[in-house]
């Protein structure tokens, strides 16, 4: 007989797993301020490749976390941005640079 896994436990997993997976989290951040172009967030992740880039924003996208949106052109434009599922990600992103800061401060 298998154990039950209590739904709040495996949801908290789920968000960490996900913020876990390298540069998500500053991903999240930089899209809370609005819709960003590819090569915009390319500029701003100093660091991650395009392809690396490319590979996160589609697996965020597979989990409905972002939201990719071709403009029409010429030329054509794809902006990404947060889904309502993932608008209260600023509160969380908050909590858990409080929580560093006091990390950090007991060093």
């Amino acid at each position: 007989m298998s154990k039950r896994v209590d739904p709040h436990c495996r949801a908290f997993q789920d968000a960490v797993d996900l913020l876990a997976r390298p540069w998500t989290g500053l991903i999240l951040s930089l899209l809370q301020n609005g819709p960003l172009r590819f090569g915009e967030l390319e500029e701003r992740t100093h660091g991650v490749g395009a392809k690396t880039l490319s590979a996160r924003l589609k697996e965020l996208e597979a989990r409905r976390i972002v939201a990719r949106h071709v403009q029409a052109g010429p030329p054509v434009r794809v902006q990404y941005t947060l889904t309502s599922k993932c608008r209260a990600f600023g509160q969380v992103a908050a909590a858990i640079e409080r929580w560093g800061r006091e990390l950090v401060a007991d060093d």
